[in-house]
């Protein structure tokens, strides 16, 4: 068993953006949708422990949804 097994990571993926105000927020039901600052074919910001460190895309087989990494940013690691 290696030493780095135990540490744990936050991975996060941020497909886009929105500024929406909180009343618009409480208003909302079941089904409403938060149109994002993205279009479908924008690359995905994959970030780890809050830092941009690569770009992907979101990819859908059945059921399950992935993403594929397409670009690594070297700036982002430490």
């Amino acid at each position: 068993m290696s030493a780095l097994d135990d540490i744990m990571i936050e991975v996060s993926v941020v497909i886009g953006s929105a500024n929406v105000p909180i009343r618009q927020i409480l208003h909302m039901g079941r089904g409403a949708m938060i149109p994002l600052d993205s279009a479908h074919d924008d690359p995905t910001q994959i970030c780890v422990n809050g830092k941009v460190v690569a770009e992907g895309k979101i990819v859908v087989a059945e059921d399950l949804m992935s993403i594929e990494v397409t670009q690594v940013n070297r700036r982002g690691l430490p």
